[in-house]
């Protein structure tokens, strides 16, 4: 379990995404590049990448975030945020330039087990607040 000043959490994601027209050009060099840059917004956005798969024609993020990160959030920095940092740094014509598609899936993923709850609320019991 993760914390914050005022919330225990354990909020997991996975975010998947595909590059504009299904495309697989999501390979070798570029997508190591990918990686790299992903692994940079979650640093600079204070969120943990639990496992990071770059497919050619997608990619599978699943990351923990404190609970004021939504998912649609999440899903525009890494997007919004790859992109723009891929065709700056490494794209030097529009031919080597990397969109995503508009849309993404999101889902969920963990568990709240009785003895999780308990653990909180004893915490809470302890510290008064």
């Amino acid at each position: 379990m993760k914390t914050t000043r005022h919330a225990s959490y354990n909020l997991n994601y996975h975010i998947v995404w595909l590059p504009k027209y299904r495309q697989s050009v999501l390979v070798n060099e570029v997508a190591s590049r990918v990686k790299t840059i992903l692994h940079e917004i979650a640093d600079s956005k204070g969120v943990e990448i639990l496992d990071l798969i770059v497919q050619p024609d997608h990619v599978h993020l699943f990351v923990s975030s404190p609970p004021k990160n939504e998912p649609a959030l999440l899903a525009n920095w890494f997007k919004g945020i790859s992109s723009r940092k891929y065709n700056h740094q490494y794209a030097d014509h529009d031919g080597e330039k990397i969109g995503w598609v508009r849309g993404y899936y999101a889902a969920t993923a963990g568990h709240v087990s009785s003895e999780t709850v308990e653990n909180y609320v004893q915490q809470h019991q302890e510290g008064g607040s």
